[in-house]
Parts: C-alpha cells; structure tokens; sequence
C-alpha cells in the first residue's frame, strides 16, 4: 500500500517537534507553553492535532489573540489548544469518506466529515497527516474555538 499524498512520516520527532520544525504554526505553539501544555503533548500519546497555520489565526476577531494570551485567561487558552486534540490516532484513511463526532481532549465534540475533502467543524484540512511517533497532525485552515463552557 502506497502512502497517501502530501504525508509526511517524522516517527523520530513527536507532534511538537514535528510541526516545530515545518515553520507556519510560531502562534499555536506559542499558545500550546503559555497554556502549560507542552509536556502533555510531548507524552506518548497518541494523539490526533489538527492545528491551524499562523494564517489561520490571522482570521480571528482583532484582540482574539491578546486576550488568550493574558495570564488571567490561561484556562480560555488551554481550553481552545486541547479543543484541537483527540486522544487517538486518527490518519488520513480513517477520516476520508466518513462523516462521525470525536471528543476533543477539552471535553467538547468536534464534527469531522470527510466525505468532500475532510472538515472539522467548519475548518478544512488543508495539509493532511504529519505522522510523529506519538501521533498524527492535520493542518487546518481555521482555528477551532470551543462552545461556551
């Protein structure tokens, strides 16, 4: 069986490492330490990420960011950086032709349809599985924001 298109396989580097070197996710990492998260997410998983590049970011409401990034709203921030985590490996071929809802790790369900491209509540996967030894990421075009809790 022949690997999927656009995969790209770093086994020897876990899913911060993995996105950390590819360049284009400086504010999701960013949020993932100031949230306290990266020790989590270095752990042995597995988990499936689906993180928005830094474009993606750009599309939220003006002051989305500064707020998030205030000490006094540490727990807003860790609650949008887990909504974008599954526990569980979930590749490519798991999500193509398949409509289903998985619990984020923040405890909220995200929608994902993979029956015209794959969607994760309404973000579009645009780079599909970066594979690193303790998971699976999923580039995404928007950032998921949790329902109200």
């Amino acid at each position: 069986m022949s690997a999927a298109p656009n995969v790209d396989v770093l086994n020897n580097q876990d899913i911060l490492q993995a996105v950390g070197g590819k360049g284009g996710f400086k504010t999701f990492l960013a949020a993932v330490k100031a949230a306290g998260l990266t020790d989590s997410l270095k752990g042995s998983g597995p988990f499936t990420l689906f993180i928005p590049s830094d474009e993606a970011f750009k599309k939220l409401p003006d002051g989305t960011l500064d707020r998030w990034f205030k000490p006094e709203n540490k727990a807003e921030l860790s609650r949008m950086v887990t909504y974008h985590a599954i526990s569980g490996s979930l590749p490519l071929a798991d999500l193509m032709g398949k409509k289903f809802n998985r619990k984020s790790v923040e405890g909220a369900e995200l929608a994902i349809d993979g029956t015209a491209g794959v969607m994760v509540n309404k973000a579009k996967v645009v780079k599909p599985e970066i594979s690193a030894y303790n998971g699976v990421i999923h580039v995404i075009d928007s950032v998921l924001t949790p329902p109200k809790a």
